[in-house]
């Protein structure tokens, strides 16, 4: 599944640099504009209606989020942020996925962002769901096209304009030319995590994790602070 394109409104700085920080370290959401009013909001709806998910701060002036919201595209859905607990019953009755109570963290916003990802991927036709389960992929590496299967690999490693692709039972790593976003947006956001801005782990590989370092074999590959948490949060759903 695609990443779920997201704008993000609200009229306090403050709460609009946090808000941009958890979409930014969340795999599986991109972030395509943060506007500081409802207002800003609107216009950027009119330029581009290929938007997903929005997450909009209640009390905006001019122009509610609440408001603003009634505007949208039947296919994009709203979270809704705020301070007052008293207006959750006002978001839900404008069919809102979620509704975060202010302050919140990231785990709460990555429980309400999950939710939206899951009302999006069960919009997809069986079919589809089919023809996008794909296994392998290729690569162009010194002249020959590599198959690569997603069950083999243990990690990539990135290198400003190439990248290594680590593979189970392979001395060598195959290197390509490629960017690690580009590969990290082909990559199923269930199998594979991005933990640095130089790495990319298969998430069934990982052997352990010691302090800040993820082991699989014999590497140690560090954990960035800035997706700790979205790390974290695949561990404790897979504990006991």
């Amino acid at each position: 599944m695609k990443k779920l394109t997201c704008l993000i409104a609200d009229d306090e700085p403050m709460a609009l640099n946090l808000m941009e920080s958890y979409v930014l370290k969340t795999p599986f959401l991109e972030l395509k504009y943060r506007c500081s009013s409802a207002i800003e909001a609107m216009e950027k709806l009119e330029e581009d209606k290929d938007i997903d998910l929005f997450f909009l701060d209640i009390q905006m002036p001019d122009l509610t989020g609440l408001e603003f919201s009634k505007l949208l595209p039947p296919r994009s859905k709203v979270i809704f942020t705020t301070a007052f607990e008293q207006y959750a019953v006002d978001g839900y009755k404008v069919n809102a996925l979620d509704y975060l109570l202010k302050p919140f963290d990231y785990i709460e916003f990555l429980n309400a962002a999950t939710k939206a990802r899951n009302y999006f991927k069960s919009l997809q036709p069986a079919q589809e769901k089919t023809e996008k389960k794909q296994e392998f992929f290729f690569v162009k590496s010194e002249y020959r096209q590599i198959k690569i299967n997603f069950s083999e690999i243990l990690f990539i490693e990135g290198l400003k304009d190439y990248v290594k692709i680590f593979m189970k039972d392979q001395p060598k790593p195959v290197l390509t030319l490629m960017s690690l976003k580009k590969l990290e947006e082909e990559l199923p956001s269930d199998h594979f995590m991005r933990v640095h801005r130089s790495y990319i782990i298969a998430l069934d590989k990982i052997e352990a994790i010691e302090r800040n370092h993820i082991v699989i074999g014999d590497q140690q590959i560090a954990i960035a602070p800035n997706y700790k948490d979205s790390l974290m949060e695949y561990i404790r759903r897979k504990s006991f």
